[in-house]
């Protein structure tokens, strides 16, 4: 027999002794499928006869949703709120497709197994995550220690309600109504039943908000993590209380440079303009901070200050020092003579100590020139550098050796084939000394001039015996030597007789030699005989052989010995 939905509800209030289990919750997602279960799950199909889901509304009263009898497909009613929305599992569980708000109620599931009639409630509830929170209404700009609406942050379409906090450089700022303001709204969208919380910050700003970051954050039981809008700044408008002078140049500051002094104060929005007191003078500058010093110089170094136009005792200030460097020197071209005494000497102003190096030529000197007795080559270009912190000085002066001049040495030589004679003249002064001959001659040459020496020379072909002179004159003076020279038919002659004279006083040396060799061998061998002699005669012995004998052999040792 089939049982309709009425006759069942009939037979349940008349014969239905209740037996109803404890309160089961489980939570379902916004929009997606809720699954409600019968007994927790413990009922088995096969066990039921009848089995029914009804839910309660918000008067109190049963609604029915659909009915399974045996091992028919469940018919369900015609609740206009689930239609086409709600189905039956093989477990028998409740299944509930695009969950609304409006599904938030206890629905039953109630079984008869036997003769035995059992109802098991679940209440269910819907949740929904909200948005991603926004900033909206911010202030764009905030007065200092002024409680000022900061802005205002929501989150929209969530169940339940979401909690909003506000944050500072990620820190929860909590409400103290003084400097801390905090009102919060919740909103019910009257279509979907969703809460929409809107939370609105008054705060009283400090200077150091100046670079705050603001932002807010949502807390809610369905989010595994908070969201967090993204962070706002202000800007916090707060009167200056102090200024500072920079001074804008290259380290150190030297004679010549452009010295910027720039002032910066610590209000906001900053000061449009400044007056800047150099020394001594109060000048005005509008709409910059900044005042440039041009070609400063010595007279430059001292204290600077800045300040605000309308207020001289909010200021700072700074001191510039100017670097400077002077050298005096006698410059260009000094002129000393010979043997003279000279010093070069200098006079440095700076300010502070300096360096100073001499170099003659180019080549570095270990010290300052300074000469008792001046050389010709002593002569050159003398350099001072004199630097201090970058500053470089330079000062130069040429230094000339003068005197007299003078011949050191006069000589002739034959040339290498003894064709010519070769005649040299080495002077010494300053200006450089002109050479001139008594007699001419070809193939002059003049070597460098160097330290005030030169060497002159000529060659000549005498053809008599002759004394020539060497001049040589500058401004200064002049000097002369004169110089015999032969023919060269008579110096060969005399070469002749000299070499002829050489080899005889070789010959005779020979000679000599070989008569004192002679000598010295026989009295070498006299000595060796008589030692021999000596040496046969004995003490006490008689002598062998006769008397004739005997004689015969010292003439023979008389005669070598003479030999």
């Amino acid at each position: 027999m089939r049982l309709t939905v009425f006759s069942v509800s009939a037979l349940l209030v008349v014969s239905l002794l209740e037996r109803v289990s404890g309160l089961q919750t489980i939570v379902g997602k916004y929009g997606e499928t809720v699954e409600v279960p019968c007994n927790k799950g413990n009922a088995k199909a096969e066990d039921i006869f009848i089995t029914k889901w009804k839910y309660t509304k918000a008067d109190s009263s049963t609604g029915d949703l659909l009915v399974k009898s045996g091992g028919q497909n469940a018919i369900a009613s015609s609740d206009v709120d689930y239609l086409g929305r709600v189905n039956l599992t093989k477990d028998l569980s409740l299944r509930i497709a695009q969950a609304k708000l409006s599904d938030q109620k206890i629905f039953t599931c109630m079984v008869v197994i036997g003769t035995d009639i059992f109802e098991y409630p679940v209440q269910v509830k819907i949740e929904k995550a909200p948005s991603a929170p926004t900033i909206t209404n911010q202030a764009t700009k905030m007065e200092m220690g002024k409680l000022t609406t900061l802005g205002e942050c929501s989150t929209k379409d969530a169940n339940p309600a979401a909690n909003i906090i506000w944050l500072k450089n990620n820190i929860p700022l909590v409400a103290d109504e003084k400097v801390i303001k905090l009102t919060t709204d919740v909103q019910t969208d009257k279509t979907t039943g969703l809460l929409s919380t809107f939370s609105k910050l008054e705060y009283a700003a400090v200077k150091e908000d100046l670079n705050a970051k603001f932002a807010c954050a949502v807390q809610h039981k369905s989010l595994a993590s908070d969201l967090v809008s993204a962070p706002v700044t202000f800007v916090i408008n707060y009167p200056t209380e102090k200024v500072s002078l920079q001074v804008i140049s290259a380290d150190p500051i030297k004679e010549g440079d452009n010295v910027t002094l720039k002032c910066k104060a610590d209000g906001n929005p900053p000061p449009s303009s400044y007056s800047f007191h150099i020394k001594g003078k109060k000048v005005k500058i509008e709409n910059s901070d900044m005042y440039t010093l041009t070609s400063v110089t010595r007279a430059s170094t001292g204290e600077y200050k800045c300040s605000l136009v309308d207020n001289d005792t909010i200021a700072n200030s700074a001191n510039i020092t100017v670097m400077y460097l002077d050298i005096n020197m006698t410059r260009g071209k000094i002129v000393k003579h010979l043997d003279e005494s000279f010093e070069a000497t200098s006079t440095v102003n700076a300010a502070g100590v300096p360096q100073v190096s001499w170099s003659k030529n180019n080549a570095k000197l270990n010290a300052p020139p300074k000469f008792d007795k001046l050389k010709y080559s002593d002569s050159g270009v003398y350099e001072c550098v004199v630097s201090m912190a970058g500053i470089v000085r330079k000062a130069s002066f040429e230094l000339i050796v003068q005197g007299a001049p003078v011949i050191n040495k006069l000589t002739k030589r034959r040339s290498n084939d003894g064709n010519f004679k070769v005649l040299s003249c080495e002077a010494e002064g300053s200006p450089k000394p002109t050479v001139q001959w008594s007699i001419n001659g070809t193939n002059a040459t003049e070597t460098p001039y160097v330290e005030g020496r030169i060497t002159h020379r000529i060659t000549i072909i005498p053809t008599v015996n002759l004394t020539v002179n060497c001049t040589v004159y500058n401004d200064l003076g002049q000097a002369s030597k004169s110089l015999d020279v032969s023919t060269l038919f008579e110096e060969v002659t005399m070469d002749k007789r000299e070499d002829s004279s050489d080899q005889t006083r070789v010959a005779v040396g020979v000679v000599i030699g070989v008569i004192l060799a002679a000598v010295a061998i026989g009295l070498i061998y006299w000595i060796y005989m008589k030692r021999t002699r000596q040496g046969t005669w004995k003490t006490g012995e008689k002598e062998d052989g006769t008397l004739e004998e005997s004689k015969k052999l010292e003439e023979n040792q008389s005669q070598k010995a003479e030999v």
